[in-house]
């Protein structure tokens, strides 16, 4: 299996798995569905090579199962999915003048074929030969029908310390819907907040810090702590013959293209603003009609110096680029005769934010929170200062139903420019 997940955070706005080697910059355009809206989920990937492959894709509902998100077996498809239950992917396109060749698939749910009646949390299954046992890929999303009010707001002034190193995120949640404000039981919420679309740090809330009449506050709560961090690494890799942001060079050898990162040093000191994207990436290429197709392919290489190795856990490049999940395919490598830390990965051209995540080996406990697995301190620093993103998902299911109703979706910035 060429993807291996460390951690699994319970809810996603958008998440992908990628099972297969071959498949590449696997994207999701939108977020979050709206219930009876369904403004579609544009997805596109490539495969490396030529040769046509027959893909097709099948949707499922998931439901919480204790730390997990778990495939739904006590709902028939019929219940949440309207139309066909399977569906070939029937568009794509071959790489045009590249050095490595590439072919682009692309499609669009919901659809004309296939549509959900039910808010809460789906995973879409690609697979390949009209097996489902041959999956290549997974995404995870959201439909949300919104019937409460979500305020929320971040502050430095936090219940550990005052304009340091973290921001905390108090929530209240307004069941503007008549019935469920009369029917929702505090019991029955569950909050999940999310920074920057990131799994290894999400939180979830199973209790509010205070119930009112119509209304659930989750404020003064250390789990809502979370690290500021830092503005995010940027590297432009629109050109082949030019070392955009971020790059020293450019190079071409035994037939691929090479884009070598400057060095990054390990933060000391001061918060330094930059404008970021929190993570994601657009591929964009130069001289180009169409990036999807004619955008190069390139090894980029990272590199961190660093004197000696962090013998108490291990070091990745987290981003929307790898899916923002930690596993083999992002972890650095150290270097003990360049002194070092080194990742090189295989990257569509376009342009990537990245950060570097600690994650201490089993045992180790962090400040905040004991269950928290990751941290930027041990690289990139933290900064209550820093812009971030917080997603905050109100799930709800009532007493007797078989699945999570997703009621409510809010994204908020931290000191927001």
């Amino acid at each position: 299996m060429f993807f291996l997940s460390l951690v699994t955070s319970l809810v996603a706005q958008t998440h992908v798995r990628v099972y297969n080697e071959n498949i590449r910059t696997l994207r999701v355009a939108r977020e979050v569905l709206v219930l009876d809206e369904q403004e579609p989920l544009q997805i596109s990937f490539d495969e490396m090579s030529h040769n046509v492959h027959m893909y097709s894709y099948t949707v499922q509902a998931l439901e919480v199962r204790g730390e997990r998100l778990e495939v739904n077996d006590g709902m028939l498809s019929s219940e949440y999915l309207q139309g066909f239950t399977t569906r070939d992917i029937t568009e794509y396109e071959h790489s045009i003048n590249t050095s490595r060749e590439y072919t682009h698939y692309w499609f669009e749910f919901p659809n004309e074929d296939m549509q959900l009646t039910k808010s809460g949390n789906y995973r879409l299954t690609i697979y390949e030969d009209g097996d489902t046992d041959k999956k290549v890929a997974e995404v995870d999303f959201c439909i949300v029908e919104p019937i409460v009010k979500i305020d929320a707001s971040v502050r430095a002034n936090t219940d550990i310390e005052f304009n340091g190193r973290y921001q905390q995120i108090d929530v209240d949640i307004t069941m503007s819907d008549e019935r469920l404000a009369m029917s929702g039981q505090a019991s029955e919420f569950r909050v999940v907040v999310m920074q920057n679309n990131r799994t290894d740090n999400a939180v979830t809330l199973d209790k509010p810090t205070f119930v009112e009449p119509n209304r659930l506050r989750y404020i003064n709560n250390k789990a809502l702590i979370f690290e500021g961090g830092n503005e995010y690494h940027h590297f432009d890799a629109f050109s082949c013959f030019y070392a955009g942001t971020g790059i020293d060079r450019v190079v071409h050898e035994m037939g691929d293209y090479h884009a070598l990162l400057f060095p990054n040093e390990v933060t000391e000191g001061q918060y330094i603003h930059e404008f970021d994207s929190n993570g994601r990436f657009v591929v964009n290429a130069e001289r180009t009609s169409d990036s999807d197709t004619e955008a190069e392919y390139m090894w980029v290489h990272w590199t961190l110096p660093v004197e000696k190795p962090f013998f108490d856990g291990s070091l990745y490049v987290d981003g929307d680029l790898f899916y923002n999940t930690l596993d083999l395919h992002n972890r650095m490598q150290y270097d003990n005769d360049a002194k070092c830390y080194w990742l090189t990965a295989l990257v569509k051209q376009g342009g990537y934010d990245y950060q570097y995540v600690f994650v201490p080996k089993t045992g180790e406990r962090l400040e905040v929170r004991g269950d928290r697995k990751t941290t930027t301190q041990r690289v990139d620093g933290s900064y209550w200062q820093t812009e971030n993103e917080y997603t905050i998902f109100v799930w709800w299911r009532p007493f007797g139903s078989r699945y999570d109703r997703l009621v409510g979706v809010k994204t908020i910035r931290s000191n927001a420019r």
